[in-house]
Formats: C-alpha cells, structure tokens, sequence
C-alpha cells in the first residue's frame, strides 16, 4: 500500500484553494495529470523576469517592464465595445492601461485614484502615449517582493492562465511531505544536491534563465537522479524477481546444434558463437532467460535464433520466432527452415493470412509438437494456437511489440526462456534505461568477406545522372531498391511517391521494375518481395516496408530518397538491405531542397561510417530522447524531470544505487528500506515492490 506520507501529493487538485473541477479538468491536460503531484512534478518551462524597473519614459523601450506610478485617472468607457483606461504618471509622464470587458468596481478596487501601484506587463507605444494592455501584475508598492517578480513559465492549455497555474503551484507547495532520505552513502554529498523537499522548493522557485538549465541545476539533477533510481530499483527488483521464479532447465546432447553450425553455408563469427554460448547458458538454468540480442545491421542474429531454437528441440522443446510483419516472419521461416532441416527439425509458419483447412493443419502440427519450430506473427498468441510444450520463445523486433503481447505469447508454454532481438544496434544509454532488467548480448562482428557499401549524399538536382548511372548498372546486371520519400503526415502520399518513380523508371530505363508499400495485400507483398529475391525484378521502389523484411543478398545498389527525412538508424537499416554479399555495392543518400545543420550531420555521418554502434550513439546524440527509436512504443520510460539527452551522465550512478541497494536480501526492511519504498511510490514504480512481495 501507498505509504501514509504521501497522501498530500497524490491528492485531487480540487484540494487546492481556488482549484474548481473546471480548472483541475484543464490543468490535468496540461500537467499531464489530476493530482498535486502532477502539477508539482511539472517543471517551469522558462521564466519571465519582471525585475527591470524603468521609468514610464523609458518604458516602451522594449520587453516586459515592471514601474511603480500614482494611479491619476480613471476613464471608464462610452459603450461596452470601448476598453476601459486607467491614466497613471510619474515624474517622467503618463501612461495608460488598457482593459477590455473589464469590472469597473474591481479595477477601483485595485487601482484607487491618488495611490502608488506596482505595474508588470509589456508596454507599447500607440500613437502618441505610452500604453500597457492588461497588465500581468498590479501591487501595493509594500505587497511586492523582488522574488515575485520572476515568474517560471509553465505548460498551458486553452483556457488555463499563467497566473492561475502559479497560484495553483504556490498552494501545492507547503503541502509538500518531508520524506525520508533514499540516496545512500555520499552521493548527495559529492554532488552538492539539496535534499528532496529543498530540491521541489528551488524547481519552482528559480532565480535564473540558468536555474532552468537540467544539466547545471543541482535541484534539477537530484529530481532527475531520483527518478532514474526509482526507474532503475524497478528494473533490478523484477530481474531479481524472475530469477527468483522457476524455469525449466534446456540443454541437450549438442547433435543439432553441430548440424546447423557444420551445414552453415558460412563460418559462423565469433560474436555469434559468443552470444550462442551465453544463450545456451541461461538455457541451462533454472531461472527463466531473459536475454535481448541487438547487433549491427547484416550480423547475423537470425543464425544465432535457429541454434537457441535447435537447442530448444534438442531438449524436447518447442521454439516459438515471432516477427512483426508476415514478410519478416515467412523470410526467418525461410532462411531458418534449411538451416534447422540439416537437424532434422520442422520449421512451419503461421501468420494471420493462414485460414480455413490450411490454418486447421499448422495448428495441428503445432498442438502435436510435429512442429518443432514455429516462425510467425500476432496470429501465434490468438486463441485457437496451443503448443505442444513450447520451451524457447524468440521476438524479433520486440520494441514493436507490447509487454502484453510477449506475457500472451510466452503463457502458451509451461515457463519458457525469452531471447528478444533488435536489429537496431541500441545506444548504451538506452540500453540500461529500457533493458536494465535483461541481459545483454551485442553481436558487434559482421560476416568475413563483406564489403561495406560506398555511401554518397547527392542533391536531388541531379535526380537525371542518378538515374542514367542506374541504367548503366542494371544493364551489367546489377539489382537496386529505390526507397521513395517517408511523408509522414499521409501514407496516400507516400504511396503517391512512389507510384511516381515506379512509373518514371519503368518508362525512362525499359527494365523489369517492381512496386511495393504497405497498402498492398500481404500475399500480394510477398508475391513482389520473392520475385525480387529470385531475381525477376531488377529495380525494386519501396517505401520504406523494405526497411525490415525485403532480403535480396545479390542486390547491389540502394537509393534513398529525401534521405534528410530519415532518422539515422532507419537510414542504417536501409543501407543494410545491400552489402550483404562480397560484391562492391553503393548507397545514394538523395536530397531536396537545402540542408539543415541535423540534416547535414546526419547525412555526413552516414558517409563516414558504417558502425551502426556509432551511427546509433550519434542518432541518440542528435535526436535527444523524445523518441530514440523513432517508436515510441519502444518502451522508453516517461520521465518528468530526467531528459536521458542531458541526464546520461547519471544513468550509471542510477543503475549502481540500484544493484547496491537490492544486492542482498529483502531490499524493504528497517528505515532505509522505507525510504526506498517510498521512493518507489512516489514515482508510481510500486510494481517493484509487489514483483518482490509476490516473486
């Protein structure tokens, strides 16, 4: 249960004075949620500094000014569609402050003729006087504080004010618990961080444009560590939880995995058969394997599933691959069948096109175990599909796919071990903050004899030499994909692009040109997809479908189109449907219009390098950590005050608090297992205590 202390802060924003169901609707919106603690984990935006005084002379200068004047007049208004002026002056002049709609009893109220005010707002010269419309700030002279005078800028919506908001945040704070102190050992200290309560305090309250700053501010960098301690506690309580849970030991007498490895048309790398070696090790206990494999583009991570998968059967077991599209699921079945045949094991597909007779055998053959391995899509978690002891289960491209979908998948078995795959290498930072609870394998080794390919950035003026040049190429036998622009407002314009430059090619070169994009049939894609695998089609134009499932080894020759459109990990992981093989291939990075500095840099590092490790710190780098991946269902957690872009240098510091604090035992006992309760509470990570209560 949710501990005592933090009753106030999960509190309905109706408690606050001032605060009605229509304002709490409207500052839930733009808070992101209806509690206090919403509105107090929101942090200022920017900060309107209203310290400049000037006099009215000087006034309509520039910006917003703050000025003390005598109130000298006021000029109610003829008719209601007139504005409402109040005259002030000083020793310099007059000016006039303009009200629309106004209450004239409440601004004689404020504004008392013959008294001194406080004025706050952004003056403008209109004809000839000097005017002020709706000022932000009227005081007594004696009611104004200098730190009243910075204003932090919060998150709006229409129909929600600045001033209602700060009001709002001013209640909140003295309800703010004085919490126990969950940072261990010296790191505070180290770090000259203040201590929680202090920290929500100066958040709200900053004194400077610097203050605002998540990287220098201190108060800042506490929050962002709490939350990352908080996320990490969670990660490390739900590994300790699942190895805490019994699994089925899977191992065998090694005879199918030699006859995949010796049939192998290639020699397998070392980072494989390092990472088949620590899979076959987690197979082997009795915990239940949690293991993310993610390797550069080409490394061969679906070799590594099809010895995991001879392995499984080996054992008695069942293996279960499951793709997020029917091309990538039917192309493992594919490329995994005839490896796997050389074992003597049967490997089936199933995806969602499979009906009436035929879907009635394959789940047949499957309930039977007569299918040892089972290569499919969403279709293997429906009802209908029961395994006969389903042992090992492989996701590829698991960020597209949802925690529930894996729980429905992995509940067909009797406790079966997790290998999840990314053929997306993934940034170290992203790694330990979305998969701190999994073990980790990189395959950072590509094939022998592969040659990368050579990448040119072109701009789009010489559209007719790229396209001449590929003429040129098919005529000696070369094959090409064209990748049309991603437009990503419509998916017709997309499929409009690329019928454009389907039909522009056919026309200008006279050669065998395919088309493929989403909207097609699924038999329809995979009709176009085999056709150019086998060579029928010379030149294929996709969007970008290709970019996982479209596998032509022999294809040479990848041109992108409004290349600076792309993120850099989707442009890697197009330029890795050519290169496969060990003949010289090219990359046509082409673009429109000029270039901007995130373009520019992207496109250079294309050029520079064919790491993908690289390519995808530098993506994170440039992309900052709105969405890593480009999907933001990628799992990556929706922090308040941590920005991974700034806060990365903390993530190591986050994830060892957490190794130490759950290294022994029950991590919840005495006053410090309190506080990280509490901790785990605050941030809505209590699924970190039931995982240890339950495991």
């Amino acid at each position: 249960m949710r501990p005592d202390i933090l009753f106030p802060l999960f509190a309905d924003l109706t408690a606050l004075p001032g605060v009605g169901p229509k304002v709490a609707a409207l500052m839930e919106k733009a808070c992101g949620g209806g509690r206090i603690k919403d509105l107090l984990f929101t942090p200022p935006a920017g900060l309107v500094d209203r310290t400049r005084r000037v006099a009215i002379a000087d006034a309509a200068a520039d910006g917003i000014v703050t000025l003390e004047a005598v109130v000298d007049q006021h000029q109610p208004p003829a008719s209601y569609k007139q504005p409402y002026k109040v005259r002030m002056r000083d020793e310099t002049g007059f000016l006039t402050l303009v009200f629309f709609h106004a209450k004239a009893d409440y601004l004689r109220k404020v504004l008392p003729e013959g008294q001194a005010r406080v004025i706050s707002g952004r003056a403008e010269r209109f004809g000839s006087e000097i005017q002020m419309v709706h000022p932000d700030l009227i005081a007594a002279p004696g009611e104004i504080k200098e730190a009243d005078l910075l204003q932090p800028v919060y998150p709006l919506t229409a129909g929600l004010s600045a001033n209602v908001v700060r009001k709002a945040v001013k209640a909140a704070l003295p309800r703010l618990p004085a919490l126990p102190e969950w940072i261990a050992g010296g790191i505070g200290a180290n770090e000259n961080w203040p201590g929680w309560a202090d920290a929500m305090r100066a958040l709200h309250a900053p004194s400077s444009m610097a203050e605002l700053d998540g990287s220098k501010s201190p108060a800042r960098r506490r929050l962002a560590f709490d939350e990352l301690f908080a996320h990490q506690l969670a990660l490390k309580l739900a590994r300790s939880s699942r190895r805490g849970r019994t699994g089925r030991v899977i191992t065998g007498d090694g005879s199918s995995v030699k006859a995949v490895i010796d049939n192998a048309p290639f020699t397998p790398t070392g980072a494989q058969m390092r990472a088949f070696e620590a899979v076959s090790a987690d197979l082997a206990e009795p915990a239940r394997m949690m293991r993310l494999l993610h390797g550069d583009v080409g490394s061969g991570k679906t070799f590594v599933a099809a010895l995991a998968a001879a392995r499984a059967v080996e054992s008695g077991a069942q293996a279960a691959i499951m793709a997020p599209t029917e091309i990538l699921a039917r192309q493992h079945a594919a490329v995994i069948g005839p490896l796997l045949e050389a074992a003597g094991i049967r490997v089936v597909a199933l995806t969602g096109r499979d009906k009436g007779r035929a879907r009635a055998a394959l789940t047949e053959q499957i309930a039977s175990g007569e299918a040892q391995v089972v290569c499919g899509t969403h279709a293997l978690f429906q009802e209908g599909v029961e395994f006969h002891d389903l042992g090992l289960v492989v996701i590829d491209e698991q960020h597209r796919f949802g925690v529930s979908d894996r729980r429905k998948l992995t509940d067909k078995g009797r406790a079966p071990d997790t290998l999840v795959m990314s053929a997306t290498p993934i940034p170290r930072t992203l790694t330990l903050a979305v998969y701190g609870d999994l073990d980790v394998s990189r395959l950072d080794e590509k094939p022998a004899g592969r040659i990368p390919p050579t990448t040119r950035v072109i701009p789009a003026e010489r559209l007719d030499d790229v396209i001449a040049g590929l003429g040129r190429a098919v005529a000696k036998g070369e094959r090409a994909y064209w990748v049309c622009p991603l437009v990503e407002e419509s998916d017709t314009s997309d499929l409009a692009a690329a019928e454009e430059r389907y039909h522009l090619l056919s026309s200008a070169l006279g050669v065998r040109v395919g088309l493929l994009h989403g909207r097609m049939p699924g038999k329809e894609k995979e009709r176009v997809a085999n056709a150019f695998r086998a060579g029928e089609i010379d030149i294929l134009v996709a969007t970008t479908v290709i970019e996982v499932g479209v596998d032509a080894p022999d294809a040479t020759i990848m041109v992108i189109e409004h290349a600076e459109r792309f993120g850099l990990a989707q442009l890697h992981q197009l330029r890795g449907r050519v290169g496969r093989g060990d003949k010289p291939s090219s990359c046509l990075l082409v673009y429109h219009g000029r270039l901007g500095e995130t373009a520019t840099k992207r496109l250079e590092v294309m050029r520079d390098t064919d790491d993908g490790f690289v390519i995808a710190e530098e993506d994170w780098t440039l992309r900052g950590s709105g969405d890593p991946l480009g999907l933001r269902q990628s799992g990556l957690p929706d922090y308040r005050f941590a920005d991974l872009a700034v806060h990365a240098d903390l993530l190591p510091l986050a994830s060892d608090a957490a190794k130490l604090a759950t290294a022994s035992g029950d991590p919840f006992t005495g006053e410090r297992g309190e506080a990280l309760r509490t901790l785990l509470y605050l941030f809505e990570r209590d699924e970190g205590v039931r995982w240890l209560r339950t495991g």
